[in-house]
């Protein structure tokens, strides 16, 4: 059974010839060397690459949720403390090992910059990142943890507990002074 041409219906065997003998140029997809034969080529991009749908329209639009009131949700905060979506809170930390004392220097929209009073040789640094943090957030050093970031200053410690993302930022804003 021979294919049939996509736009005329005619048969092309698969060595490029139709059954009138004419010759079809044969290319590496069938599909391609169907559409060639007579007549507008069929769109294989987005066949090939699966980013639209098979009758060729875009993917639509997420819509934004609405609270009962007929205000939009609130966006979550982007901020150096977020919530993730397991329900945990997420700290975007910069570190400096190797200071003289353990302090927080700042908070800006992107980190919190965290001074280390430890070298960053075998995990020292990431130990008293975790202890300090514990006792700047009156928390247990079980319920930190460093998710992200193991031999990079730019860090996310995540927080297992109760607290929301606003109270652990400021919290930690009081400690930066």
């Amino acid at each position: 059974m021979f294919p049939r041409c996509v736009s005329c219906s005619q048969r092309v065997c698969s060595a490029g010839i139709n059954l009138s003998g004419e010759f079809v140029p044969v290319l590496s997809r069938r599909l391609t060397a169907l559409s060639r034969h007579r007549g507008p080529a069929v769109p294989a991009v987005s066949r090939q690459t699966g980013r639209y749908s098979r009758d060729g329209n875009m993917p639509r639009k997420e819509k934004t949720q609405v609270r009962a009131g007929g205000q939009p949700a609130a966006a979550e905060p982007s901020g150096p403390v977020t919530r993730d979506k397991s329900g945990c809170v997420s700290v975007a930390v910069h570190a400096k090992p190797g200071s003289k004392h353990s302090s927080i220097t700042g908070v800006s929209p992107d980190a919190v910059d965290v001074a280390i009073a430890a070298p960053p040789t075998d995990g020292e640094a990431n130990a008293e990142l975790i202890r300090f943090l514990a006792e700047v957030l009156d928390l247990k050093k079980s319920h930190i943890s460093l998710d992200k970031g193991c031999r990079s200053r730019d860090k996310v410690i995540r927080v297992d507990s109760a607290m929301s993302p606003e109270e652990v930022l400021r919290k930690l804003r009081e400690a930066a002074g």
